[in-house]
Order: C-alpha cells, then sequence, then structure tokens
C-alpha cells in the first residue's frame, strides 16, 4: 500500500444499466478513463471488475454518491452506498463516497462540446463521470 499522496485510485460512477471506471494517481491529481461496464439492476459482471483491480492495483477506491440538490439523499445513494461496502468486501481495499452531483451532466457537456455522439442511453458518459468524481475526490484530499 502506498502513502497517501502517492496512491493509485479507481473510481466508479455506479448505475443501473452501467458502471463507469476510471484511474488516476492522487501524485497528478488527474484521472482517465478506464471502461463502461454493463449491468443489471445495478449488479455487474464481479469477474470483470476483480479483473480491473488485478490490472490496475488500486491502493483506494472512490464510488460516487448521487445526492439530490438539496443535500438529501435517494434510492440511488442507497444502492451506491451498497455497491461501495461490496467492493470493499470483496477486495478489501479502502473505498470513500464522493458527492457526484452534476459529474454526469457536466460529462455530457464535454462530449456535445467535443463534438460527440449524443445518444447517451446508446453511447454513455459513465466512464468520464467517474473521471469527474475521482477528479474530486482528489480535490477533497489535497484540501
Amino acid at each position: 500500500m502506498r502513502e497517501p499522496g502517492q496512491r493509485q485510485v479507481m473510481a466508479f460512477d455506479f448505475g443501473t444499466r452501467r458502471i463507469g471506471v476510471a484511474f488516476g494517481q492522487e501524485l497528478l491529481g488527474s484521472a482517465r478513463p478506464l471502461s463502461m461496464l454493463p449491468a443489471r439492476d445495478g449488479i455487474p459482471d464481479w469477474l470483470v471488475i476483480e479483473k480491473l483491480i488485478a490490472e490496475w492495483q488500486p491502493d483506494q477506491m472512490v464510488v460516487g454518491l448521487p445526492l439530490n440538490m438539496d443535500d438529501t439523499e435517494n434510492d440511488m445513494c442507497d444502492r451506491a452506498r451498497k455497491f461501495g461496502k461490496r467492493l470493499h468486501g470483496r477486495f478489501h481495499v479502502p473505498v470513500a463516497m464522493v458527492d457526484e452531483r452534476l459529474t454526469s451532466f457536466e460529462a455530457k457537456g464535454e462530449v456535445m462540446a467535443a463534438g460527440g455522439e449524443r445518444d447517451f442511453g446508446k453511447h454513455g458518459v459513465d466512464d468520464l463521470a467517474a473521471v469527474l468524481i475521482l477528479e474530486t475526490w482528489f480535490r477533497q484530499v489535497a484540501d
């Protein structure tokens, strides 16, 4: 396990149909998209996640927490927390929850600004949202 400030971190944008995955290094404070994993009612193929974790060897994991705009929680918050607990239970890597409000909105804006595909149901932005979640976490731990 690397020291704080040197950690490699994997982030997840939890969803019921897709889960975005990003990876970054705390020292650089930046992240890159890795994958968008299909999910069935929020349940991923855990073997695919296991392979990603084996390949990237994260010291820390981060899961986006989709709070309402008024700071209240909703059903998706419960599901995202449950996903985070399952990650920790299966892989024994620390998991932090991070406010992810507007990350999907921001990711869609970035794709549209770059002239990308606008059918977000078919071409998701979950991996880009995971990048934004991870960069938010990097800023929080740096403060």
